[in-house]
Order: structure tokens, then C-alpha cells, then sequence
């Protein structure tokens, strides 16, 4: 049984105080790299952070917390609470407890060691995530909440300083001075992973190109990864002579260094606007958390050494030493706070938790349509409009294919909101991977329309970190495939976001995809990707698949509005093999081009597309491809009169009701996906709506999905993509079924 070391640590720190109360006294005087005020401060908001991270373990052992991962042996992190603005903004990882302590106790009517006790024992009374997660956070601090276990949060952090020197340019006011710098803190271990090298190559990408990227990269280093250690020397070997961040360190157990270092950095970082990496060199004390059992990894004799190194003790003989306060006013200090923290903590025990399954997702609800209706309304300055398409407007133009009306889409909505921005690889000169953004370099510029790195990762951290300032990003990923390779900043930052700070932050954007196969074999698995279930899996994630070029305008339009007024997270998914279709049944037919829709008008969100049917005895539920594709196949087998298509075209909120209410009209149903049959799609959830409703059970079904199977190159994709022909046969085979079926 491994023997518990709380007290062990607790024992030295009082040990120490109640030694100075009695002998302790100023041995050398003040020292020039900190004023007294300063130092106190620090120390305090140490002394918080310690006791609160003690009491948290109390409490798990009571059965009543919930939370242990502490910043004992980290308090240095207080001199950047002391020296920051209070709007720079911090997106902050767990171990900065001591931090956060000192920037709230700068600031009038903050109650930090209540706020962070109802933390841990998930209480709805905590102010930021209102009992969802332990998160340090402040929406009048700027400090956004983060529950990155990594350092999935470098790339928006990133992202947010490089939109800081964008919105200078472009004169857009933010809440936030022009001048700020934004902070992020991990530890030692998360620089190795892909997010957080994502980041630092970003910022290096961008100093060697002379753009400005003010920010602060802080490195808590105690030497571990849970329980792998970190090689000695490894951080400052890897970014010690960086080309692009320039590198600062400090010893965690020498105060006056430390503040001394860390107001140079921030000094730095906000003077010249470039990157600038902290390394903290401090202490991990009690293992990674309460469940951490340090002794399966360390010998005790090394816990035992790891512990003599406590950086308070050093801080508290430091702030003794110099004259700063007698030993008995540190006692004092010490056992005032940890009164209160006993007290607030019998306290927050009592208070409520979260009490049922609509309070614990009401922040991931989907807006109403109606409260999207006056921002869909809206419309551009018509002279600007004039100027934007040169007096052509594109109302009146001929009916066009997809391609082209998203174009003018992305145009319009550009005129009408001066803080959107599009960008990703290629979307500037070249107008994009398929030229759906041609123009609008030249129109908008290069400060609203740019290309980013070959970085998907990126691409959504600079629109989370954008967003979060004030802009309105509208981000290209060219495949979706490539999205998988940065899935997490939708998953675990961007839509996480409004669930971890109970609606208080959020991160508004419109990410556009090109997706999807049926583009006659070229490009392979890479540029025919048919999974959409990790985009599925995300909540609160507004996804939509137009499968025409107007419904695709409409839709743009709302996911935007959508963004500005409810502020939120929208995936369009654009069909590429319906870009440039023209014509439906016979070349020349122009049956799939579409005229422009006026602008203020907007596709309701979660409203389907019907295509109806004189007497309808089969419905044919689809969305992108499989549209078009089911209105060749009824007119294929001839049963135009008696089959109904629905085109979802909302893929999250799915519009269940009006499908279930088709389903009731119908007599048999084909749900046609062209998604993987392993649950790549949306059919699974159409036909467990149909098996859970008492009206619809037992209506005849078929599911159409793709085989589980990458799709190849050539001619072979063809074998396991859906055709028409499938459709054709299942709708032949459900025809026989009794059609005196009761609507």
C-alpha cells in the first residue's frame, strides 16, 4: 500500500512558517527585481493554490470531489498573474493554479477559492462551467476556459494573436486592446504533441515571413509525463536557439529571478510582436493526481528529493529574507486562508449539482430557426453590393451550377459582415482547390481573404482563435479527408467551448468542406472520403449537405447567421462531384442549375427539401449525391407519380419529425447514404426513428449505404459507392407492398 505524502508536504511548508514566526527575520534586504507588493501578492496567490489543491484531495478522499490534478510545485506561474494585463487574453492548462489566483485577486468582486471549491466538487453554483468540468476560466479576466489534457489549445491560442494584428489592420474594434498578447501554458511533455508542434511551427512560419505574432508560449516543465520523464534538457535543447521564438527560462524557485524574467518576455512579446517562449523550470509534487501512485515509478528516496525541492519553501524563506514580512505574518497569511478554504468547502458540499440530463446539454442545443430569422434578413448596402459584382448582381443572372451561386455567396456575405474572413491553402489567388473563392482576393483583400499553411490543424485554430476576438472566420479544408487529420479542434475545443463555460464563450465559425465521391474514379480515398460519422459524433455541431446550388446559398446563409447571432459552430459539407452539374436526366437538360437567391432569404435550419409525388407510396430519404441520384432512379423505373424523395440537406439537427411524418404518408421507405454501412452516415438514425415510433413500425424499409471500404481510384470506385441502379431495384422490390396502408 502506497503511503499517502499530503502531509508530508502540508508538514514541511507549516513547519517552516512556524519556525520564522519564531526566529525568522529580514537577513539581506529588498531585492530591486521585485517590489514587496509584488512579492506578497505572489506569495499569497501561492498560498491559495496550495491549500485549495490539498483541500481537493480532502475532499475525493470524502467522497465529495471530483478533481485532483493540482499545481503544487508550480506556483512560480503567480509572477505572470501579477505582471500580465487583465486583458491579455489566457487560455491556461491545469497546473496554473497560482496564476489564476494572483489575476483574480487584481480585480474587484472575484471569488476565487469559492469558484474553484464548487469546481471540485461539481457544483451548478460554480461560475464557469457551472458543474460540467473544473476549468479555470473568467470571461471579464479574459481567461478562457480550456480542458486541453494536451495542448490542443496552442493552435487557437495562435490563431487568436494572429488575428489580433489582422483586426488592426482592418480597423475592426475588439473587445481587447490592439496591443495585447495572448498566453497559453502546458507542461513539459504536450510540447511533443502534434497540436502543440502544429502551433510552434505556425508561429515560426509566420515570424520567418516578418508577420506579427504576439505570443506567449509558457512551458511549466517538471520533468514528467505522468510518469515519463521528460530527458533532461530536452526543452531547452529543442527551443533554447529556435529561428522564430525567441526563448526565455527561469528557475521556479528563485522569485525575483522568475519575475524578474517573466516581465522581460511579456515585455518582449509585446514590444516586437513575435513569439516568445517561457520555460519555467519547476516542481511536480504528490504525482500527476489523487489516483497517481508515484511509488509504481519512483523510488521513495527520489519522491523524498522531489519534495525537498518544494519551490515555496524557497519563495517563503525569499519574501523573509528580503524584509518583505516577518514570518509570523506569513503564519498569519497561511492560516487565514486555510480557515476560509475549510470553511467555503463545508460549505460548497451542500450546494446543488446538476440535476437533470436538459441542464447538463442546454448549452449544446440547437438556435430555433425563428431566432435566426432577422439575421437571415439582413442584406448588404445595395452600392456596396453594386461595387462588389461590378453592377451585375447575381440575381439576375441565368441559372448556374453550385460552383458558381456558393461563389456569389461567399461575395455577398463578405459585403454584408466587414469582420468575415475566408482562408485556408489555396482560397486567395488561386481561388481555392476548386475556385469556389475566385474573386474575392481581389475584392476583399489580402487582410479578409488568405492562404494559411498546409495545415489543417491550423487552419481551425486560427478560426477558434479568430472568432474568439470578434471576426466571423469562414475556413476552407480542401478534402474531407484532410479534415481528420485536425478533428479534435472541432471536438474538443471549438464546439467544447459553449458546454465547459455554460454559454459564457463560445467561438463562432462556418467551416466549409469539400466532400464526398461520384467523381468518376479520380483522386482516390484521399478526395472521395464517404465518413461523416466523427463530424456526427460532435455535439452541438450544426452539419449540413446541400445537394444543389441554391439550397447551397441558402444554407451558407443560415450557418452564417447561425454564427453571428447564436453564435456557433457550422460544418457545409459542399458534394464536389456536384459543383459543376449542370443537367439531371440528359446532357443539356439544365434541370440541375439554379437561378441566385435573393439575398435575406435563407434555408430554415433543419428543414428538408420534399420532392413530391402525385400519390405517394415510397418515400426515398437522401442528401449530396444520393439527391440527384434518386430523381434519375424513380424516373428510371417510371414511378415519378408515385415516389417522393426528401433531401435532408441537415445532417445535425436531422429533421426527424419531417421524415417521420413522410415515413407515415408512404407505404415503404428506401434511405439511400452514400456514407459507409459501418455507421459512416446518417441511415442508422433514420431507421432506428422509424423502429422507435408506433405509427412508422414495421413500414418496409431498404438502406442503400456504400460498402465498408475505402474508395479506390478508377473505374473501381463505382463497386462500392451507391448507383443508381441500386435504387432502381429497391424500389422495384417494395412496390408490391399493400398500398392501402392508413396515412
Amino acid at each position: 500500500m502506497a503511503v499517502r505524502r499530503e502531509e508530508q508536504v502540508r508538514g514541511r511548508i507549516e513547519a517552516l512558517l512556524r519556525d520564522l514566526a519564531r526566529d525568522g527575520g529580514a537577513r539581506y534586504g529588498p531585492d530591486p527585481r521585485i517590489s514587496r507588493e509584488d512579492a506578497l501578492a505572489c506569495l499569497e496567490a501561492s498560498f491559495q493554490s496550495r491549500l485549495l489543491d490539498l483541500e481537493a484531495r480532502e475532499l475525493k478522499n470524502r467522497g465529495a470531489g471530483y478533481y485532483t490534478i493540482g499545481s503544487m510545485g508550480h506556483e512560480i506561474n503567480a509572477v505572470l498573474g501579477q505582471l500580465l494585463r487583465l486583458t491579455d487574453p489566457c487560455l491556461l492548462h491545469y497546473r496554473s493554479g497560482a496564476l489564476i489566483a494572483a489575476r483574480k485577486q487584481r480585480a474587484c468582486g472575484e471569488t476565487f477559492l469559492y469558484d474553484t471549491l464548487a469546481s471540485f466538487v461539481a457544483s451548478s453554483d460554480e461560475p464557469v462551467s457551472h458543474g460540467r468540468h473544473k476549468v479555470w476560466g473568467s470571461k471579464s479576466l479574459w481567461v478562457i476556459p480550456q480542458t486541453s489534457t494536451i495542448a490542443s489549445h496552442l493552435p487557437k491560442a495562435l490563431g487568436m494573436a494572429y488575428s489580433i494584428t489582422r483586426a488592426k489592420r482592418l480597423g475592426l474594434e475588439l473587445a481587447i486592446p490592439l496591443d495585447s498578447i495572448v498566453v497559453c501554458s502546458f507542461g513539459d511533455a504536450s510540447v511533443n504533441h502534434a497540436s502543440a508542434t502544429t502551433a510552434f511551427n505556425a508561429a515560426c512560419w509566420a515570424t520567418h515571413q516578418n508577420i506579427p505574432v504576439p505570443i506567449l508560449f509558457v512551458c511549466e516543465d517538471n520533468g514528467f509525463g505522468i510518469s515519463v520523464h521528460t530527458p533532461k534538457g530536452w526543452i531547452e535543447d529543442t527551443f533554447g536557439d529556435r529561428d522564430g521564438i525567441e526563448y526565455y527560462r527561469a528557475d521556479g524557485r528563485d522569485l525575483p529571478q522568475s519575475f524578474a524574467v517573466a516581465n522581460a518576455a511579456i515585455d518582449r512579446c509585446r514590444t516586437a510582436r513575435r513569439p516568445v517562449f517561457l520555460h519555467l523550470d519547476v516542481v511536480r509534487l504528490l504525482g500527476h493526481a489523487g489516483s497517481d501512485v508515484e511509488t509504481t515509478y519512483q523510488e521513495e528516496s527520489e519522491i523524498v528529493a522531489n519534495e525537498q525541492r518544494d519551490p515555496l519553501v524557497s519563495v517563503i524563506r525569499f519574501v523573509v529574507d528580503a524584509g518583505y514580512a516577518t514570518g509570523s505574518e506569513l503564519l498569519d497569511l497561511y492560516g487565514s486562508i486555510a480557515g476560509r478554504i475549510d470553511r467555503i468547502a463545508a460549505k460548497v458540499v451542500t450546494r446543488p449539482k446538476l440535476d437533470s440530463r436538459a441542464a447538463v446539454i442546454a448549452p449544446l442545443a440547437f438556435p430555433e430557426p425563428a431566432a435566426l430569422a432577422a439575421e437571415l434578413a439582413r442584406t448588404p448596402d445595395p452600392a456596396e453590393r453594386a461595387r462588389t459584382f461590378e453592377h451585375k448582381l447575381p440575381e439576375d443572372e441565368r441559372p448556374r451550377h453550385m460552383a458558381m451561386l456558393i461563389s456569389w455567396a461567399l461575395a455577398d456575405l463578405m459585403s454584408l459582415y466587414s469582420e468575415m474572413i475566408v482562408f485556408g491553402e489555396d482560397v486567395a489567388k488561386k481561388g481555392g482547390v476548386y475556385h469556389l473563392t475566385t474573386g474575392l482576393y481581389d475584392r476583399f483583400g489580402v487582410g479578409r481573404v488568405f492562404n494559411t499553411l498546409l495545415d489543417e490543424t491550423m487552419i481551425l485554430g486560427t478560426a477558434i482563435g479568430a472568432a474568439q476576438i470578434g471576426f466571423l472566420p469562414v475556413p476552407e479544408i480542401q478534402y474531407l479527408a484532410y479534415y481528420h487529420n485536425a478533428e479534435d479542434q472541432l471536438r474538443g475545443e471549438a464546439c467544447s467551448q459553449r458546454f465547459f463555460s455554460g454559454d459564457e464563450w463560445d467561438n463562432p465559425m462556418v467551416v466549409r468542406i469539400a466532400a464526398f465521391g461520384y467523381q468518376k474514379g479520380f483522386g482516390g480515398h484521399f478526395h472521395n472520403d464517404n465518413s461523416i460519422a466523427v463530424l456526427r459524433d460532435v455535439p452541438g455541431l450544426i452539419l449540413a449537405v446541400p445537394s444543389r446550388g441554391d439550397d447551397a446559398v441558402g444554407i451558407l446563409r443560415t450557418c452564417v447567421a447561425a454564427a453571428r447571432s447564436a453564435r456557433r459552430v457550422s460544418v457545409v459539407l459542399e458534394p464536389i462531384a456536384l459543383y459543376m452539374t449542370k443537367d439531371l436526366h440528359e446532357k443539356g437538360d439544365g434541370e440541375w442549375s439554379f437561378r441566385y437567391p435573393a439575398p435575406g432569404t435563407g434555408v430554415p435550419l433543419g428543414q428538408p427539401r420534399l420532392y413530391a409525388a402525385k400519390i405517394p407510396r415510397v418515400l426515398v430519404a437522401s442528401f449530396g449525391n444520393g439527391v440527384p441520384m434518386a430523381l434519375q432512379a424513380r424516373r428510371l423505373a417510371q414511378l415519378e407519380d408515385v415516389v417522393e424523395v426528401m433531401d435532408l440537406r441537415w445532417l445535425a439537427p436531422l429533421p426527424v419529425a419531417e421524415f417521420l411524418e413522410a415515413v407515415r404518408r408512404a407505404v415503404a421507405v428506401v434511405v439511400l447514404d452514400e456514407c459507409r454501412a459501418s455507421g459512416g452516415g446518417v441511415s442508422e438514425a433514420l431507421l432506428a426513428a422509424i423502429a422507435q415510433d408506433d405509427e412508422c413500425r414495421g413500414t418496409p424499409v431498404r438502406r442503400i449505404a456504400a460498402a465498408d471500404s475505402y474508395v479506390p481510384i478508377g473505374p473501381a470506385a463505382d463497386l462500392v459507392l451507391p448507383g443508381v441502379d441500386d435504387v432502381v431495384v429497391a424500389l422495384r422490390e417494395l412496390l408490391p407492398v399493400d398500398v392501402n396502408k392508413e396515412s
